[in-house]
């Protein structure tokens, strides 16, 4: 797995990330996604800016792959897609390889990419895709991969918070728990959210909220609810699986990935307010198939969180419905394709 950024400089892949979270603070990345989202659907015959500004790696790219004896590509971001077209254009490197799409819609400017395959997320996404210039011939509807070893089997609920109560030193206790996580970087109203769950929630009910890498979120939750022991806070963390299977509803950004995990796990869902842009398709698409409930006010998807977790007939019905639309070999098939292509080439 390489960085294509840090391909050209760490100090490129870190300012590029250091924006991209700005943009998010200052709500501007939304704005910036929807303009072009705009521009993509003119789909130009001339390149982007986005596809020039890949001459800046495009060389150490293509160098990287000759050098590593490489028998194919897979793409997981819109940059190395267009790396990986600018290759095959001046340096006619012509390996197998694959885009694999993390959301749930199409992303802008994915129509000007030169890829073999595309992986998508689900197969009602497949007109979006060619009605934003993608052939249908390349579409493949395999979905989102996510860690199988992790999320594609779950212990009992009783075995999860036995497990989790030992880590917390909670004592057992008889209620309902509710995972709220706000994604590798800890955005949205969380500290809010806490809050207005604590006030319609019982002390015998348990929130954990996992706050990633913003380690400011969650030094704020501490300090807000340090009188409350049945609210915990955790940074980044390789429990998520655990937690995930102790838990009555998880509310989570809609991002693809985490969304993808949950529904792979078949837990009650409620998506809280997205990042404006992808996260807001993810959210539209989950919740119109019916494999997730949302507000973007906290009130409500407080609301909705409780009412979900106290009705057991709602929670097997979004479940049966996730488990109709994941698939959890995604992965392997992924895996398969590309081996295929390659050993195809050889021949």
């Amino acid at each position: 797995m390489e960085d294509t950024l840090a391909i050209r400089s760490e100090w490129l892949s870190k300012v590029t990330s250091e924006l991209y979270e700005f943009s998010i603070k200052i709500s501007l990345f939304g704005l910036v996604y929807r303009l072009a989202e705009h521009y993509s659907a003119l789909q130009l015959k001339s390149k982007s800016p986005i596809y020039a500004l890949t001459s800046l790696y495009t060389q150490r790219l293509a160098k990287l792959i000759q050098e590593g004896h490489y028998d194919g590509v897979i793409c997981v971001h819109l940059f190395p897609a267009e790396a990986i077209t600018r290759i095959r254009h001046i340096y006619g490197q012509h390996l197998p390889t694959i885009f694999v799409m993390t959301d749930y819609t199409c992303i802008p400017l994915l129509y000007e990419t030169e890829l073999d395959k595309y992986v998508i997320a689900h197969k009602d996404l497949t007109e979006e895709f060619i009605r934003k210039g993608l052939s249908r011939e390349k579409l493949q509807s395999i979905g989102i991969p996510v860690y199988e070893g992790k999320f594609s089997g779950r212990i009992s609920k009783d075995e999860a918070r036995k497990q989790v109560n030992a880590l917390f030193e909670w004592e057992e206790a008889d209620g309902k728990w509710y995972l709220i996580m706000g994604g590798s970087m800890g955005f949205g109203n969380i500290t809010k959210l806490i809050r207005e769950l604590k006030s319609k929630v019982s002390d015998s009910d348990r929130i954990i909220c996992v706050c990633g890498k913003n380690e400011g979120l969650k030094q704020s939750i501490h300090k807000h609810f340090s009188e409350s022991p049945n609210i915990k806070a955790l940074g980044y963390t390789h429990k998520i699986s655990l937690i995930m299977d102790a838990c009555d509803v998880l509310l989570t950004k809609p991002g693809g990935i985490t969304s993808t995990e949950a529904i792979i796990k078949n837990i009650p869902l409620v998506h809280i307010k997205p990042i404006k842009g992808l996260e807001e398709d993810n959210a539209a698409f989950f919740k119109q198939m019916g494999m997730a409930m949302g507000d973007e006010d906290v009130k409500e998807q407080t609301a909705i969180a409780i009412q979900l977790s106290h009705d057991a007939d709602a929670q097997e019905k979004m479940a049966e419905i996730q488990r109709r639309n994941s698939n959890m070999n995604c992965s392997h098939e992924i895996a398969d394709m590309i081996i295929s292509m390659a050993q195809a080439q050889r021949i």
